[in-house]
């Protein structure tokens, strides 16, 4: 940190003899000017391919103001000295605090816009990201020992790398390789020249020693990070590398912040869940089901050895499973099993060790009214046409009754958080386009508000009446219905083949699917094949900086248990990868929804043109709307200016410091002093 705050105050300081050229990057000795005003704003120069795109996706996922500027627009904005930088009250202002380029020179080499942005870097400080281009001595590099495919290769982070802006990594970043028959990366490996600091490398593939794949290259007083292989927002390796990226194009000064989430709902505590039949291929007890309506099927669902088990696998991994639970369920089945309930017992004993949310009482479609009489299901109808809803009092009945049952048995609840079951009452397409309008009033009355969504039907949070806001939860590829991992790859199967290989065929007319090129073996499959998938579909999520939580059932927490191996393998595969500066979060469904809203706001006030961040020297100054809590990301050591005195801004993570801020007490703005 010590190196970040050298690096802020050698910035501060500038030269009338070379035009605010900033010290320590070349510039003569000479007398300082006035220190320039720089806006905490990115410009990012786009191209259209996807590593632009991807940097971008990573500055509005951080929430860092930016500016496009589309080289495919025939109308875009000419960059002219006075689009760079102009002077505000008679102070030098630059617009932007970095620039992302496509490459080290979209404009043309010695062009007269690829001069004038040379020249704002050089004269500002402002640092360069070459989003993608090959390795040449122009941008500091030899030429390449290799370019090809880096499919399945290991990079590692330098000394360099990891004493500066990619410390929070602690391992290799093995680049995606998920088909033999895709090239999924592309790259060229070679060895940097004087002035090129690496800070990601590679061993250079069929030959010797190791190139740089991404690395700081100094010269002519301005400084570029040259990234030479090609990526998209999705991939594993640029997830991983995207907070390195940014914080050196901000100098890890910057609005916005970003951290790693990880939550997983444990849905249906205490009642059974139905089991997929093989023969059948559907689930017994579902009107669509063939096979009967599942008498004679035995449910799945936990006992109170697999409730011990689950108590000691959070315990050992230092995680929290949200236990989404209905208790007039698990009162049914346990006067239908002889008034005892072994798993109620264990889970009320262990209850302060997990974290609970109502699920409602008896998991009722809290929707219209189901009419199953035909396939699908529609909702039923009034004398009058319209449709017919559940009412506000049974809605209220399976909130209240459930959540009056857990405080009654000591549970560690939050009144404001519920998730329905199967997301109902919300709006359900196609068969219920719109909220049961009973559902708001039932929410407010209860006090929700935060009420579970699933992000694959409606991935934004929303407003429910005046009250409450959804949580989007990712569904987990963990199905419901399935106790063993032979269920598991067995419906995987059902989905996933062709018909001509005794499947569905469902994947075969779906654009979102894809066939799998033959079925499971249903004694691996599960293992072999889903377990990777999924893992690295949640932990993908983990690492985006996405704070939404997965969701799966209690019967994945039964028999073979088939949940945690997923579990396991994301909680492994980041500890691999992160430093202990940078742990995953593990947040309650309330601070979710209230991360969630703040972000939206955020963006609201951005987009308004209503904020205002810049630094002098070591000062920032912030404006935005009056209650806009503030996202911002700055060094160790920074301080919050107070009407009277400091105090330390933010909590640590990934070797910064960031927090949601606010003016001060009788201040307009909020006031940061850097180290």
């Amino acid at each position: 940190m010590a190196q970040s705050a050298h690096r802020w105050k050698a910035v501060a300081a500038v030269s009338t003899a070379a035009g605010l050229i900033a010290l320590g990057l070349g510039a003569p000795g000479a007398t300082a000017a006035t220190t320039p005003r720089i806006d905490l704003k990115v410009l990012v120069v786009d191209n259209g391919d996807s590593p632009v795109q991807a940097i971008t996706a990573q500055l509005r996922n951080t929430g860092i103001p930016y500016t496009t500027v589309d080289l495919n627009d025939a109308d875009r904005p000419a960059i002219t000295a006075a689009f760079l930088a102009d002077t505000v009250n008679g102070t030098p202002r630059a617009r932007y605090q970095g620039v992302v380029l496509p490459n080290e020179a979209p404009f043309g080499a010695g062009s007269a816009e690829q001069t004038t942005l040379e020249t704002y870097e050089k004269t500002y400080g402002i640092p360069q990201v070459d989003a993608y281009t090959w390795a040449h001595p122009e941008v500091g590099l030899d030429y390449s020992a290799y370019s090809g495919t880096l499919d399945g290769r290991t990079a590692d982070v330098t000394t360099a790398g990891r004493a500066g802006w990619f410390g929070y990594l602690d391992g290799a970043v093995t680049f995606e390789d998920n088909s033999a028959s895709t090239q999924e990366s592309y790259g060229f490996v070679a060895t940097p020249r004087t002035g090129f600091t690496s800070y990601v490398d590679v061993p250079v593939p069929g030959g010797t020693g190791r190139g740089s794949l991404i690395g700081e290259y100094a010269h002519d007083g301005r400084r570029e990070l040259v990234v030479t292989f090609a990526y998209n927002q999705y991939q594993q390796q640029f997830r991983v590398l995207a907070r390195g990226i940014v914080e050196w194009l901000t100098q890890g000064v910057h609005l916005g912040q970003a951290r790693n989430y990880f939550e997983v709902h444990v849905d249906d505590v205490f009642a059974p869940d139905s089991r997929w039949d093989t023969t059948h291929n559907c689930t017994p007890g579902d009107f669509t089901c063939p096979g009967g309506d599942g008498e004679g099927t035995v449910p799945i669902r936990m006992t109170a050895a697999d409730a011990q088990y689950a108590a000691q696998w959070q315990q050992e991994h230092g995680f929290k499973l949200d236990m989404v639970y209905n208790a007039g369920s698990g009162e049914e089945w346990k006067t239908e099993n002889g008034g005892t309930d072994a798993l109620a017992t264990q889970l009320l004993a262990d209850k302060a060790k997990y974290r609970w949310i109502n699920h409602t009482y008896t998991h009722k479609f809290l929707g219209c009214v189901q009419d199953t009489t035909s396939v699908p299901w529609s909702c039923a109808k009034n004398a009058d046409g319209s449709t017919q809803y559940l009412s506000r009092a049974d809605i209220s009945a399976e909130i209240s009754n459930n959540y009056n049952w857990g405080v009654g048995k000591g549970l560690p609840l939050n009144r404001a958080e519920l998730v329905t079951g199967e997301h109902s009452g919300l709006r359900t397409l196609p068969q219920q386009p719109d909220d049961n309008p009973n559902l708001a009033g039932a929410l407010a009355a209860n006090g929700v508000k935060w009420t579970a969504s699933d992000n694959s039907r409606e991935p934004e949070q929303r407003s429910v009446g005046s009250s409450t806001l959804t949580v989007p939860r990712y569904p987990m590829n963990v199905y419901y219905n399935t106790g063993t991992d032979a269920e598991m790859a067995d419906e995987y199967n059902w989905i996933y083949t062709s018909a001509a290989d005794g499947g569905s065929g469902l994947c075969e007319n779906n654009p979102s699917s894809t066939c799998l090129p033959a079925p499971l073996d249903t004694a691996t499959g599960y293992r072999s094949y889903i377990v990777p998938q999924e893992a690295r579909t949640a932990l993908g999520h983990a690492i985006s900086g996405d704070p939404r939580p997965h969701y799966a059932h209690q019967s994945n927490l039964a028999e073979d248990r088939t949940l945690y191996p997923v579990l396991n393998k994301v909680l492994a595969d980041y500890q691999a990868l992160f430093a202990d500066n940078t742990p995953l979060e593990n947040l309650a469904q309330a601070a979710i929804g209230t991360e969630l809203q703040r972000r939206a706001a955020w963006q609201a006030a951005l987009a308004s043109g209503k904020v205002t961040a810049y630094r002098v020297g070591n000062t920032v100054t912030i404006t935005a709307p009056s209650g806009t809590q503030i996202p911002v990301t700055v060094p160790e050591g920074t301080k919050q200016q107070l009407l009277l005195g400091t105090t330390t801004f933010g909590t640590a993570y990934a070797g910064r410091r960031s927090a949601w801020g606010t003016p001060a007490a009788l201040q307009s703005a909020l006031t940061l002093k850097l180290p």
